[in-house]
């Protein structure tokens, strides 16, 4: 990755939009903190931080996030805090809501908080308004919003939906000559398309099928249908699906239509989020109908040894609460953002914690190390990505993954580096 010009294309309104976020962040750095909460203060009071996700809602959930943000704040407490202050981890359900995610964004500001933190909506622009207006950094959101790799107070630990698209192309090309993708029928979702036709244009492979579906649906036998018409029947096909939680509804459709199509060479692949060990256990483990899944993720298999610090914090400190899924990439991503944010606190001095100041960290080169859980992450401007839609990116490593005998496990050591593919996406 280098610090090479970005390309721009946005239209005149997001144009305007972001000439307005700028001025506001701006006005928080000229005045500097004193008029902003977060402001520099008592060095023993507790740091606050938010962590935001859905819950109890028809669609996404993603409890499991702000319960490891407690479970990771009471590790920290119990053993000493950040420079000896407590850190303090509010929490807010965000509905999957424009309105409830604008009220978090506004609540984390008015209550003081550093930072947002290990968080997921979909509502970018709603939830960085507020944050960008008052100059709260937003560090590891679980990268499903646009406003994420858009934002200069964000600071993302992954590549989002653009490297796992990009990746899983990748993945694919070296196995299948066709390719069907089902996806939702979104704005969110007509970025995808481009994304995975990257990766396999990348492998040599022709574009993938585009099939649109509904993200709410109880039954995909029509899209099932549509996807083994494109990519085809025999040994040379294969059907990714990117429908998040309706993923297992989709694959349930398919496999039961498959099964009656003579379509049973028919290769299956997602990304993860679409299809983790949860999914694979409650279908069945090594009776699955994802047994053989090709999966395309951002981070090391659960079972990997790198991840053993997270899971002994939620043995100590989650007290059993079953939303804290190791194996979730919500909650890996937030066990990742709150890595970031201890590790900048504790390059501050105890008294000169605040929004402001962590942001001048991160923008001044604060490098995190993950333990080998990502690359080292680094936010200053040579460190980003090169692409006209994603500028706030900075790691655009994936991992290749198979569900074999009922776990997800890696492909190949190491990670792939997609960041050249998107920027020759973001050329064409």
């Amino acid at each position: 990755m280098t610090g090479r010009r970005r390309l721009t294309s946005r239209p005149l309104l997001a144009t305007a939009l972001a000439a307005v976020s700028a001025l506001a962040t701006g006005a928080a750095l000229l005045t500097g903190c004193d008029g902003f909460p977060g402001a520099r203060g008592d060095s023993r009071a507790p740091i606050t931080v938010m962590t935001w996700a859905p819950d109890g809602t028809q669609a996404t959930n993603m409890a499991g996030m702000p319960a490891m943000a407690t479970a990771y704040a009471r590790w920290v407490n119990a053993n000493g805090g950040i420079h000896g202050r407590e850190l303090n981890v509010l929490t807010c359900n965000e509905h999957n809501d424009t309105v409830a995610a604008a009220g978090c964004a506004q609540r984390a500001v008015e209550e003081g908080a550093v930072a947002v933190v290990g968080s997921y909506s979909q509502h970018g622009r709603s939830m960085m308004s507020p944050l960008e207006a008052s100059g709260t950094p937003f560090i590891g959101g679980y990268g499903i919003a646009h406003e994420e790799f858009t934002s200069p107070l964000s600071y993302p630990v992954n590549g989002g939906q653009a490297t796992l698209l990009a990746g899983n192309g990748r993945q694919l090309a070296s196995v299948c000559r066709r390719v069907a993708l089902v996806r939702p029928d979104t704005i969110a979702g007509d970025q995808l398309p481009a994304l995975l036709d990257a990766g396999l244009t990348a492998g040599g492979r022709p574009h993938a099928a585009d099939i649109r579906a509904p993200e709410d649906a109880s039954d995909y036998t029509r899209h099932s249908s549509a996807a083994l018409d494109s990519a085809g029947k025999d040994d040379g096909a294969c059907v990714t699906a990117a429908l998040g939680k309706r993923t297992n509804t989709f694959f349930d459709s398919f496999r039961r239509l498959r099964e009656t199509a003579a379509g049973t060479g028919v290769r299956i692949a997602a990304v993860l989020g679409s299809v983790q060990q949860s999914l694979v256990d409650s279908t069945g483990g090594a009776s699955s109908p994802l047994e053989g899944t090709y999966v395309t993720g951002w981070y090391p298999p659960a079972d990997d040894a790198r991840w053993e610090p997270m899971r002994k914090v939620i043995k100590d400190h989650a007290f059993g609460d079953n939303r804290v899924d190791p194996a979730d990439p919500g909650v890996q991503t937030t066990w990742l953002a709150y890595t970031a944010l201890r590790s900048v606190l504790l390059s501050l001095d105890a008294g000169d914690i605040s929004a402001a100041s962590v942001r001048h960290a991160l923008d001044g080169g604060h490098q995190v190390d993950t333990g080998g859980l990502t690359s080292p992450l680094k936010w200053q401007h040579q460190n980003l990505l090169a692409v006209r839609d994603y500028p706030r990116i900075i790691n655009t490593n994936v991992t290749y993954q198979v569900v074999r005998d009922g776990r997800l496990v890696a492909v190949r050591d190491g990670f792939v580096d997609v960041g050249r593919t998107l920027e020759e996406q973001s050329r064409g």
